[in-house]
């Protein structure tokens, strides 16, 4: 059953946020529109992709008064250890990513890949009222367009019937 629609979880983990081990919950975006990303594993090849891709696009997402928020089922410390190689990320990373360990957040948002204990490629925007508003999953190989998920959201606040590729400052369809 999707979950588009419904109201969003409660959900809540600790989270690496510039290098510091933080609480996160779904209470601290009450009212705000917020992105959910979620990626299969620390140190591997696609997933650094997303990430920084999220990282580049933040200042975009945040004109729009969006909070992104990433997650996988690897731990802080896998996240910090990770985050601190400046050949693999450049730039800080300074959107908040959670460390579902416990998959309470993943299997809230059926996003868990229960045989493999990680989570599937998936995004979830979440509007100001806290309904569901998009969920894409992809499988495990591959990667998505934070370009796109920005697009998306920006069609969503816009209030119109937006085409297929449509943008920000485009017509509505008719």
């Amino acid at each position: 059953m999707s979950m588009i629609g419904q109201k969003e979880p409660a959900w809540s983990a600790e989270a690496y946020v510039k290098g510091e081990k933080k609480k996160v919950s779904s209470s601290d975006y009450a009212g705000k529109w917020h992105v959910l990303y979620w990626y299969p594993l620390d140190f591997t090849f696609i997933c650094p992709t997303e990430i920084r891709g999220f990282q580049e696009k933040l200042d975009e997402f945040e004109r729009e008064k969006v909070a992104v928020i990433g997650a996988s089922t690897d731990s802080f410390f896998s996240h910090k250890a990770w985050f601190a190689d400046r050949k693999i990320f450049p730039q800080e990373i300074a959107h908040p990513v959670l460390a579902d360990t416990n998959h309470a957040v993943s299997r809230a948002f059926g996003v868990l890949k229960e045989d493999e204990g990680i989570a599937f490629r998936a995004t979830v925007v979440v509007d100001d009222k806290g309904i569901i508003r998009s969920v894409a999953i992809n499988d495990l190989s591959a990667g998505r367009s934070p370009s796109e998920v920005l697009r998306t959201v920006e069609a969503l606040q816009s209030g119109g019937l937006c085409p297929a590729d449509w943008r920000k400052g485009d017509a509505f369809a008719a």
